[in-house]
């Protein structure tokens, strides 16, 4: 536990999730991430989105991350670990949806959270792991920082919750590997 935010992994789809997910979700797109949303997105949006999302993960398809604040327990940021793949997939995982709140960046949340989704991971026995984030973004270092390996770039493959059009960075990372290292 980190002294001002702990992290924690979602098992069902509590109540109490959504609204801080929700809460979560509107700040990451009103301050310009490219994570699926635009500019217009509703709460009612929002809401379904977490909904669908929790459903994933009380079926066991996606596992989820939440860093708490330690003294509001406000959620702060999350991540997504998505293991609902093709058979002949079955070794890997795609990382999705990384968010820390706007008032809660740069002081590590990011990080720890991809740290501990590594190692849920490998406890799920799923060693290579892929990820997309825009092209430039703080993300993009993060995940170079955090010994991903960069498989290219798409330009303009997505677009900013302003409808501007962006470049897509794709990573991955062989969990094994990297432990042997």
């Amino acid at each position: 536990m980190h002294e001002s935010y702990f992290i924690e992994q979602a098992l069902t789809a509590e109540k109490d999730l959504i609204q801080g997910l929700t809460d979560l979700l509107l700040d990451t797109v009103k301050r310009g991430a490219s994570i699926g949303f635009m500019n217009d997105i509703s709460e009612q949006d929002a809401i379904q989105f977490w909904t669908q999302v929790l459903d994933k993960v009380t079926q066991e398809k996606t596992l989820l991350l939440i860093a708490r604040e330690a003294s509001a327990e406000q959620i702060i940021g999350t991540v997504q670990l998505q293991i609902d793949l093709p058979r002949n997939q079955i070794h890997r995982a795609d990382v999705a949806k990384m968010m820390v709140h706007s008032e809660h960046r740069r002081k590590g949340i990011a990080e720890r959270l991809l740290v501990e989704i590594e190692k849920i991971a490998l406890a799920h026995d799923k060693h290579i792991l892929v990820l997309d984030t825009v092209t430039g973004s703080p993300a993009q270092r993060l995940y170079q920082k955090s010994g991903w390996i960069e498989v290219g770039d798409i330009p303009d493959y997505a677009m900013l919750p302003n409808g501007e059009l962006c470049s897509t960075t794709y990573f991955y990372k062989n969990l094994l590997k990297t432990r042997d290292n």
